[in-house]
């Protein structure tokens, strides 16, 4: 039997609440002062969800907004039309960032972050065949803030057609060390050394975040994601930690898995897959693995958290390179993110009504981009999007 559009609106509403949920309900609890003197200690507390930046003046709130390259500048557009037919009370602080920019850029936004509390943001290039000069653009803003979580759910989404349905997994992947410290040299000509970085403190941190994630959203399993059969320091040192952690929480389900037969059991058998922590490039690679499962990198919002700031982007972080500037691009993911980030503004009528625009779009109105098997266009989604906001809006002035 079909089921019926008001249950697939149900079931889309259902994972905008969890994909919120998701990544602020762990946010450590600062108060105003600490945000303003940037002096808050960095042990998270896991108890409490984390405070906003406060709204200025008239209730506003000033966010940074870094377009990036590729399909970002045209969707930062489109959320900015969106956030203006919806009335949001959100002023955007617009900063560039580019790969073709210098590297004075990366200066600014994070000064821009810092002094807002809160970045949304599209994604920059690293060029394989750049010069080694320091951490890339996305690395240096994930370690300069000490965005040390990242959160990314990837859940079937009803009225979109994949290979895999009944998903429903969350990936947390350590943000801001390991492959991506950016440590390499070359000793003799033809002999290079990359550094992966390990520690204890950061280990422990990310795998506690994963158990009180799953305790908080009554989840069941936490399957830690390595390589100590190779890397028997590093990644063991990583095990080590989760596994010990782990004994703090008896009431939730713990197993490892090495990250080659992890891989190929998400694409087999992704089911049987909870709430999943990992070092930083297993989770960069599970986590493209994973919105490939459930629709691709147009559907997949993401979240990076700190002790002090929050920023917002797709989930994959791709760039969309090959299909910017043609008007084909899914907007659902950043679309998505925006209103992950009206939710952490304590914005939740405004981010409710968005996302239950896309909701309509997607499974009542089925506008589909061509990703998801549809000939939509960019605008004609977000012009749905729009339109189902006016009738919102319209309805509830009656």
């Amino acid at each position: 039997m079909a089921t019926s559009v008001p249950v697939l609106c149900r079931s889309l509403k259902n994972i905008h609440n969890s994909l919120y949920k998701s990544c602020y309900k762990l946010l450590p609890s600062i108060t105003v002062q600490q945000r303003q003197d940037r002096t808050v200690n960095t042990t998270v507390d896991y108890s409490h969800q984390g405070m906003p930046p406060p709204a200025q003046y008239g209730g506003r709130h000033t966010v940074t907004l870094i377009p990036g390259d590729g399909i970002g500048p045209e969707l930062m557009v489109h959320i900015k039309d969106i956030f203006r037919t919806t009335g949001v009370p959100v002023d955007f602080e617009e900063v560039c960032l580019s790969s073709d920019l210098g590297s004075d850029d990366i200066d600014y936004v994070i000064t821009a972050v810092k002094r807002n509390g809160v970045g949304l943001k599209g994604n920059v290039p690293t060029n394989h065949d750049e010069p080694h000069i320091g951490k890339p653009k996305n690395v240096k803003i994930r370690t300069e803030l000490d965005l040390f979580a990242s959160v990314l759910q990837c859940k079937s989404i009803p009225g979109v057609k994949t290979k895999h349905q009944d998903i429903d997994i969350v990936i947390i992947r350590e943000n801001t060390e390991g492959e991506y410290s950016s440590l390499e040299h070359e000793n003799v000509k033809g002999v290079v050394e990359s550094l992966k970085i390990i520690t204890a403190k950061k280990s422990n941190r990310i795998a506690r975040y994963a158990f009180e994630y799953a305790r908080a959203h009554n989840r069941k399993k936490v399957t830690a994601v390595h390589k100590a059969n190779i890397m028997k320091l590093g990644d063991g040192l990583f095990l080590r930690c989760c596994r010990e952690v782990s004994q703090d929480y008896p009431d939730i389900e713990f197993s490892d898995m090495i990250i080659d037969n992890c891989s190929m059991q998400m694409v087999s058998r992704p089911q049987q897959f909870d709430v999943m922590v990992m070092p930083n490039l297993y989770g960069n690679i599970l986590s493209n693995i994973g919105a490939g499962l459930v629709g691709g990198p147009g559907v997949v919002p993401g979240c990076n958290i700190g002790s002090d700031y929050a920023v917002f982007e797709s989930g994959t972080r791709n760039t969309g390179a090959s299909i910017a500037g043609k008007n084909i691009a899914n907007p659902t993911a950043m679309l998505l993110a925006s209103t992950l980030m009206l939710e952490h503004l304590n914005l939740h009528d405004y981010a409710k009504t968005i996302s239950d625009a896309i909701w309509k779009t997607i499974s009542q109105d089925k506008i589909h981009t061509p990703d998801l098997g549809g000939m939509a266009t960019t605008t004609d989604v977000v012009h749905n999007i729009m339109k189902e906001i006016q009738k919102t809006i319209g309805a509830a002035a009656i």
